[in-house]
């Protein structure tokens, strides 16, 4: 999938546990680390993943899937023996979501993350790599981010990253487990669901303007976000995989381009890409509607600290990824039309 000129850090020969692996972004990690080389356990509960995200290499030999849920510790202890290290992605997503069902969040995303560092301390797992999220910052009005400036967080869903990692940290004080934070700022990508009653903003936009709809942008259009790349975010996986240096590990670190897009720009963006596929694409026009409770109203990353201790630097830019996001949609639209005529 990688055409940037940089490489996709190298990792290889290992055993790990990808929690949440068959959806969007622990999918994505679970294709690069089988093409690298590992074996890999994926433990999902298919709440929100999906079987066909792992159908394109269900039939290598290195891939074990276990159906469980991270709530379940035994599940977990399953799931994690043998495995060197964790990549947990496992999560209910979504600040929507969470504003309407707090407690569902909280349970799986606060307790089904402490069943999975209590089984790393079990089993001896040497390291948990962990999905954070850019709602740590909350309310917080400076711009970019920067690692140690977080406010307060506007949603159920940002309470429950923030407190992840302080039970990563405190796990390291009290058992020395090693962990990595990232924090990741609007993933966009191949894989991303559009069905989702809670799908991200550009998969929304894009299936609305494949059916020759308006898309909805909640507010004015002016809010931004750092969009970026799911292959940026499987990297900086890796690269916390393999860091070494001990002022490094048990960090939290920021995963972006480090730029600013607004939703109005976003959506000039898709309908550009898009109308080279479909013309009739050019004319359409959003709607607005009002702002969505718990958003914040400006994202953007500094990237800085994961350059200086993780060496991270971002595969693909927001227009190569946007290209090639709205060529996956395309023709897995294409597909799908196909597989439907050929049923009737």
């Amino acid at each position: 999938m990688m055409t940037d000129t940089r490489a996709m850090a190298s990792w290889t020969g290992h055993r790990v546990l990808v929690t949440g692996g068959a959806g969007f972004i622990g999918s994505a990690l679970v294709e690069e680390l089988l093409r690298q080389g590992n074996e890999v356990t994926v433990l999902d509960n298919f709440s929100t993943g999906r079987l066909e995200n792992l159908l394109p290499f269900g039939g290598d030999r290195r891939l074990r899937l276990l159906v469980g849920d991270i709530r379940d510790r035994q599940a977990c202890l399953r799931a994690m023996e043998g495995a060197e290290l964790v990549f947990h992605e496992a999560a209910l997503g979504s600040v929507p979501r969470s504003v309407r069902e707090p407690s569902e969040s909280v349970a799986v995303n606060v307790c089904g993350f402490v069943n999975v560092l209590q089984s790393a301390v079990e089993l001896g797992v040497g390291r948990v790599v962990y999905a954070s999220s850019s709602s740590v910052y909350g309310d917080h009005p400076g711009l970019p981010k920067v690692e140690p400036e977080t406010g307060r967080a506007r949603s159920p869903y940002a309470i429950t990253k923030v407190a992840d990692e302080m039970f990563a940290a405190n796990f390291h004080e009290l058992y020395g487990l090693d962990t990595v934070g990232l924090r990741y700022f609007n993933v966009f990508g191949r894989r991303q669901d559009e069905r989702s009653a809670y799908a991200a903003v550009i998969p929304q936009f894009v299936s609305r303007l494949l059916r020759h709809e308006r898309p909805v942008i909640h507010g004015d259009g002016s809010h931004s976000r750092d969009f970026t790349h799911v292959d940026n975010v499987v990297q900086a996986n890796l690269l916390a995989a393999t860091v070494t240096a001990p002022e490094a590990l048990n960090e939290a670190y920021n995963v972006a381009c480090g730029g600013r897009t607004t939703l109005n720009e976003l959506f000039e963006e898709l309908r550009e890409a898009l109308s080279a596929h479909d013309p009739a694409v050019r004319g359409i026009v959003p709607e607005h509607d009002g702002e969505r409770p718990g958003d914040v109203a400006h994202s953007q990353a500094s990237i800085e600290k994961a350059r200086r201790l993780l060496g991270y630097e971002p595969v693909r830019g927001f227009a190569e990824g946007i290209r090639e996001t709205v060529g996956w949609y395309v023709a897995h639209a294409s597909d799908a039309a196909t597989s439907a005529g050929q049923a009737d």
